[in-house]
């Protein structure tokens, strides 16, 4: 039966992504309170699952990029020999399972995953694109919530903000007291999570002597540039190398 497993050698190439999306994430909302537009408790929760990602899943992860529900993984060297089920089903389900104890869930989550190989300039090129979704996944968010509180039913609000455009969404906010642009940066942006070397002073029993150690740590940051700009493209060429 073997050989009824006929995806089983289907393999991806490095450099690549993997981008996890959480399933059903509205019912987990409701049962944990989440507070609208956003939450703070699940921005943390996602931040630690990326966190736990780079540092305890064993995938070699390298950099992280986490808005909303969605992880976006970098990998420049291979687990599992590149093989696409493998990889996926690993990073979902430890995503989950991290998520899960991070919430204190009683209700199972899940999350899809799928693989995307890039070049070094299209790896730069991929996140620009995911933060750009960041960016109008906050501006619908807000306009989403203002529109709710002020009574207008799911149908409504839905057909308020088809087709309305950012300067639009700007002006609708701006008018109710809320600048887009002054957000806190994490909504807007996302955030990263990378590993840094950090020098350590240490000391040698041996020697009796003080020394100075590199270790690499897991680190957030919450107010990532701009990734489109020139600021931001140096920022990103500098984590994906």
């Amino acid at each position: 039966m073997k050989d009824r497993e006929i995806f089983s050698a289907l393999r991806t190439t490095a450099p690549c992504f993997i981008r996890l999306d959480g399933r059903s994430f509205r019912s987990t909302a409701r049962a944990l309170s989440l507070t609208k537009p956003f939450d703070q408790r699940l921005a943390d929760a996602m931040e630690a699952v990326a966190s736990l990602l780079l540092g305890r899943s064993g995938l070699s992860f390298q950099v992280a990029y986490t808005f909303s529900d969605e992880i976006n993984l970098f990998l420049r060297t291979l687990p599992f020999e590149g093989r696409i089920e493998k990889l996926d089903s690993v990073a979902a389900s430890y995503a989950a399972s991290a998520l899960t104890l991070e919430l204190g869930l009683s209700d199972p989550i899940s999350f899809d995953a799928r693989i995307i190989p890039v070049s070094n300039d299209i790896a730069v090129e991929y996140l620009i694109w995911r933060q750009k979704e960041a960016w109008r996944n906050h501006n619908n968010a807000y306009c989403q919530w203002a529109l709710g509180e002020e009574g207008y039913p799911p149908t409504e609000v839905q057909e308020r903000l088809h087709r309305m455009n950012t300067p639009a969404m700007h002006e609708m906010m701006y008018s109710r007291g809320i600048n887009l642009a002054e957000t806190p940066a994490w909504q807007r942006r996302g955030v990263i999570v990378c590993r840094r070397e950090e020098e350590y002073q240490g000391y040698n029993p041996v020697t009796e002597e003080e020394t100075m150690t590199i270790r690499s740590r897991i680190v957030p940051d919450r107010n990532p540039p701009i990734f489109h700009t020139e600021e931001g493209r140096k920022y990103l060429s500098s984590l994906l190398i």
